[in-house]
C-alpha cells in the first residue's frame, strides 16, 4: 500500500534525480570542447570525399573505358582497387590512430587522398589508375575510423547521437548524390573531373582539421603489433577480393584460393590477438551485448540496403532506359529520407532509447523495401520514390542510435579500434550483400519463364531481391530487440 508520504518521498527523489541528471549534463557540456560542432563540420568535409569516391566513378566509367580502351575486367579493377584496400586496411588504420594520434591519422589520410586523386586525374594508363585508386583506398582507411574516434573524444555522451546523425547523413547522402555529381562532372568536363574535384575539398578539410581538431591518442598504447597488422590486412584484403570476385560470377580456383587465404590469415590473426596483452583488436568487446548486438544488427541492415540499391540503379537503366545520371537522380528520395531520418533519430535517441529507436528505424526500412518489391516495368515514379524515402527514413533514424550504442561499449582510449571495427562490419555487410543478392538476381533472371520479356524478368527477380533485403532489415530489428538493453 502506498501512502501519501511515500508518494511525496518518491516525488522528492524523482526531483533530486532530475536535478542531478541536469547537473551532470551541464557539467559534461562545460567540459566538452566548445568548438565541437565546427570540428564535426571539418570531419564531414573529409568524410564526404570518401563516400563520394565509392559511387561517383560508376558514372564516369564508360568515358574512362573509351579513352583507355579498357576491357570490362580492367574497368572492374578500377572500381574494386579502392574497396579492397579500404576494407583491408581499416583495422590496422584504427590501431595506428589510437597509437600515433587521431588528428595525425586524419591529416595523413587526407594528404594521401589528395595526392592520389590528382595523380589519378593525370593517369596515362588504366593500370596507373588502378594503382592510384588503391592508394586512395589506403588514405580513406586512415580517415574513416579517425572521424568517428574524434567524435567520441570531443562530444559528451548525451550529444553523440546528434553528432552521429550528422555524420551518417553526410555519409549516406553523399553515396546517394555521388552518381548525380559524377554525371554532371563528366558532362561538363571529363572523367578526370571526378578525381580533381576531391583536391580542393580535401585541402579545405585539412586546413579545418589543423585549426580545429584537437589531438587525442591512447595514453597507454603500446607499439602497433606489426605481424598482426600484416595478417589482418592480408586476410581482410583477400576476403574483400574473394567476395567481390564471387559477386561478379568469378567462382573458380582463384576465388577458392582467395577464400582459403582469407580464412588462414584471419584465423592466425585471431589466435595471435588472444595471446597479446594489448591486442590490435580486442575480441572481448563481442561479449558486450551493446557491441555485439548493435554490430550484428547494422551488418544485417547493410547486407540488404547496399546491395539492393546497387541493383536498383542498374535496373533503372536497363528497364526504364535511364542514363546513369538520370538513374542517380531518381534515387535522390533515398538521400532526402536519410537526412530527415538522421535529424529525427539524433533528437529522439534520448526520448525513445537506443533499443526502440533501432527497432523502429529498421522496421521502417523493411517497409520501404517491401514497397519497392511491388515495382513493375510500368509502375509510376511515385511508388519508387515512396519506397526509397521510407528506406532512407528508417536507415537514417536508426543510424545515430546504432553507432552510439556500438561505440559506447568501447573504452575511449581504444576509440580508433572500435570505430574501425564498426566500419569493417558495415563494409563487409555491403560487400557480402552485393555478392549474394547480385548472384540471386542473376540466377532468378536466368530461371525466369522464356515467354517473359527482359523487363519483366528483371523486375520479377528484383521483387525477390527487395523482399530479401526487407527480411534482412527485419532480422536486424529482431536482433536489436533481443540483444540491446532496454533504454
Amino acid at each position: 500500500m502506498t501512502t501519501a508520504s511515500d508518494g511525496e518521498g518518491g516525488r522528492k527523489n524523482g526531483g533530486r534525480n532530475d536535478r542531478a541528471s541536469r547537473q551532470q549534463t551541464a557539467e559534461a557540456e562545460r567540459a566538452a570542447d566548445p568548438r565541437r560542432w565546427r570540428v564535426l563540420a571539418a570531419l564531414c568535409g573529409a568524410l564526404l570525399v570518401l563516400v563520394l569516391d565509392n559511387t561517383v566513378l560508376n558514372v564516369a566509367l564508360p568515358s574512362l573505358a573509351a579513352d583507355f580502351s579498357a576491357p570490362p575486367a580492367l574497368q572492374q579493377a578500377v572500381l574494386d582497387a579502392y574497396v579492397v584496400l579500404f576494407a583491408g586496411l581499416l583495422l590496422p588504420a584504427g590501431a595506428v590512430a589510437d597509437r600515433w594520434g587521431r588528428r595525425r591519422a586524419l591529416l595523413t589520410g587526407t594528404a594521401v587522398l589528395a595526392v592520389a586523386s590528382a595523380a589519378a586525374a593525370a593517369a596515362w594508363s588504366v593500370w596507373w589508375l588502378v594503382a592510384m585508386r588503391a592508394v586512395m583506398g589506403a588514405g580513406a582507411a586512415l580517415v574513416m575510423p579517425a572521424t568517428l574516434a574524434v567524435i567520441v573524444q570531443v562530444f559528451p555522451a548525451h550529444e553523440r547521437p546528434r553528432a552521429f546523425a550528422v555524420w551518417a547523413a553526410v555519409a549516406s547522402g553523399g553515396m546517394a548524390v555521388g552518381p548525380v555529381l559524377g554525371g554532371a562532372l563528366v558532362t561538363a568536363w571529363s572523367w578526370a573531373g571526378v578525381f580533381l574535384v576531391n583536391v580542393p575539398v580535401l585541402a579545405v578539410a585539412a586546413f579545418a582539421v589543423v585549426r580545429l581538431v584537437p589531438e587525442s591518442r591512447n595514453p597507454r598504447a603500446r607499439p602497433v603489433d606489426g605481424p598482426g597488422a600484416a595478417l589482418v590486412t592480408l586476410g581482410m584484403t583477400a576476403l574483400a577480393w574473394t567476395v567481390i570476385r564471387a559477386g561478379e560470377g568469378g567462382a573458380g580456383a582463384r576465388t577458392a584460393a582467395g577464400a582459403a587465404l582469407a580464412v588462414a590469415a584471419l584465423t592466425a590473426f585471431a589466435r595471435r590477438q588472444c595471446r597479446l596483452a594489448d591486442p590490435l583488436v580486442d575480441f572481448t568487446l563481442y561479449r558486450d551485448a551493446r557491441f555485439a548486438g548493435g554490430s550484428a544488427a547494422a551488418s544485417l541492415l547493410t547486407l540488404g540496403t547496399g546491395s539492393a540499391l546497387y541493383l536498383l540503379a542498374g535496373c533503372l537503366q536497363r528497364v526504364r532506359g535511364l542514363s546513369a545520371l538520370e538513374a542517380g537522380a531518381a534515387i535522390v528520395p533515398l538521400a532526402a529520407g536519410i537526412v530527415l531520418g538522421s535529424a529525427a533519430g539524433g533528437r529522439c535517441h534520448a526520448r525513445l532509447g537506443a533499443r526502440r529507436s533501432v527497432v523502429a528505424g529498421f522496421l521502417t526500412t523493411a517497409a520501404g523495401f517491401a514497397t519497392l518489391a511491388a515495382l513493375t516495368p510500368t509502375s509510376p515514379y511515385a511508388l519508387l520514390a515512396t519506397g526509397l524515402a521510407l528506406a532512407g527514413l528508417g536507415t537514417g533514424f536508426a543510424g545515430p542510435s546504432t553507432t552510439s550504442t556500438v561505440l559506447s561499449a568501447v573504452p575511449p582510449r581504444r576509440a580508433g579500434m572500435g570505430s574501425a571495427l564498426n566500419d569493417t562490419h558495415q563494409q563487409l555487410g555491403t560487400a557480402l550483400g552485393i555478392a549474394g543478392l547480385g548472384a540471386l538476381q542473376s540466377a532468378l533472371e536466368r530461371g525466369a519463364p522464356a515467354a517473359a520479356d527482359a523487363a519483366h524478368r528483371t523486375t520479377g527477380a528484383l521483387t525477390v531481391t527487395f523482399l530479401t533485403a526487407a527480411a534482412c532489415a527485419a532480422a536486424g530489428a529482431l536482433t536489436a530487440a533481443l540483444t540491446l538493453r532496454r533504454t
